[in-house]
């Protein structure tokens, strides 16, 4: 049974920062890059980051290049994502997600995603 558990979301001004984790059971790691995605009100979900099954290689949205950044501990079999100078359009549920390593050139994309985390609110005011 795969799993993946946000949590780290919650509610902080614009400009302040939030880390999300992602902790994964039930997957072999290596052989799954780790995604974030986010879906903001009436909007479509869109990816924000990848990050390589050993960490080795990542990927991010224009949105999020030079403000996110994506990491991972597979000995702790978790997966993170360090928001900072947070904006009221960063305002979305967070998902995390499992790609499998073949397809990490395309990891940005949903249709591409074999698991799914249940999502943690994020809110940025401002």
């Amino acid at each position: 049974h795969s799993q993946l558990v946000e949590s780290g979301g919650g509610l902080v001004q614009a400009g302040g920062s939030l880390k999300l984790s992602c902790t994964t059971s039930g997957i072999t790691l290596p052989y799954y890059a780790i995604a974030w995605f986010r879906q903001a009100p009436g909007k479509e979900r869109e990816g924000v980051s990848c990050i390589s099954g050993r960490g080795e290689t990542t990927n991010y949205a224009d949105s999020a290049k030079g403000r996110f950044t994506i990491s991972r501990d597979n000995t702790k079999r978790t997966a993170y994502l360090q928001m900072d100078s947070l904006e009221p359009d960063d305002t979305a549920i967070y998902y995390c997600a499992a790609v499998p390593q073949l397809l990490f050139s395309t990891c940005l994309l949903s249709s591409q995603v074999s698991y799914w985390g249940q999502g943690t609110q994020v809110t940025v005011s401002s």
